[in-house]
């Protein structure tokens, strides 16, 4: 997919308190940065910010930091934040999810959602996928023993992918269906962005859950 350039949207970043510009620094110390010690959720690739501003709307009792390496991506789910003055458990982070172990701390995250992640289709670049056993490896360094990996996507191709990279990298599927929205696990399924517009032209999303037990 081919990003649209939105003028000044590094600069509109730069400035805005919504979003974390020294997330390296609060490593181990998001409890302080949000007040509280509730648990800390991530999106990890949010896009404009659908899904995990629903979140919070519906779970004041949770923080969470949506994170998204895009500018001009990142700006429009800003757009949306301004609109809720009285929320405090969103923030966002601009970052490749790469450094991730830069950012949090280990148990520091109860859960772990992806949506609609880049599928990266070419097979030398399947490590970049964030399914991949090699995210998993960042993902198993930050994450509470009882938290969880939420993964969307219409694409079945990187789905199919990513049910092998689970176990492969340690882990256990919980649950998984190749049609969410006429599947038990949709109750309470919040749709992002991508997921209405596939939805809407008749095609299937994929979900899956994965845990594994904490060394």
């Amino acid at each position: 997919m081919r990003l649209r350039n939105v003028k000044g949207s590094r600069e509109t970043i730069a400035d805005n308190k919504y979003v974390v510009h020294d997330e390296e620094s609060m490593k181990g110390k998001w409890s302080e940065f949000f007040g509280n010690t509730n648990p800390i959720h991530i999106e990890i690739g949010m896009g404009k910010g659908q899904f995990i501003m629903e979140l919070a709307r519906q779970n004041p009792d949770i923080n969470y930091l949506g994170i998204e390496k895009y500018s001009s991506v990142l700006v429009r789910a800003i757009e949306k934040r301004e609109q809720e003055e009285g929320m405090t458990n969103l923030y966002f982070i601009r970052m490749d999810a790469e450094y991730i172990e830069n950012v949090f701390a280990e148990n520091e995250v109860a859960n772990i959602y992806l949506n609609f992640s880049d599928p990266w289709p070419k097979d030398r670049h399947a490590k970049r996928r964030l399914t991949s056993t090699h995210f998993f490896e960042h993902y198993d360094h930050i994450l509470a023993p009882d938290g969880r990996v939420m993964f969307k996507t219409d694409n079945r191709p990187l789905f199919d992918f990513s049910l092998e990279q689970v176990p492969e990298a340690g882990w256990t599927l919980e649950n998984y269906t190749y049609d969410l929205h006429h599947s038990e696990y949709n109750e309470g399924n919040i749709m992002t962005e991508y997921e209405a517009k596939f939805s809407a032209l008749g095609t299937p999303i994929n979900r899956l859950v994965a845990y594994r037990t904490k060394k």
